[in-house]
């Protein structure tokens, strides 16, 4: 049986970032364990930062989304199989 999947979500339209400042290593990974309330990733709007968290603790699955790259409003960033 598979896993649950939990999806991180864009809550606004901006800038998908995945360390939280330039040069420093990305927020999570691939195969990484995740708690609740940790920092997942970034989205920037108008010069403003976002640290989106994990609702759920498990194992990233997925990062859907490139660095730097532009997102909308509800899109999926990242798959969590929860544990």
């Amino acid at each position: 049986m598979s896993p649950e999947i939990y999806k991180v979500t864009s809550p606004l339209m901006g800038t998908f970032y995945r360390a939280s400042a330039p040069g420093e290593n990305p927020l999570v990974e691939v195969g990484q364990k995740v708690k609740v309330s940790d920092v997942v990733c970034v989205i920037e709007s108008m010069k403003i930062f976002t640290e989106l968290r994990a609702d759920q603790e498990g194992t990233v699955k997925n990062i859907l989304v490139d660095d730097e790259e532009p997102v909308m409003k509800n899109q999926e960033l990242i798959e969590i199989a929860i544990d």
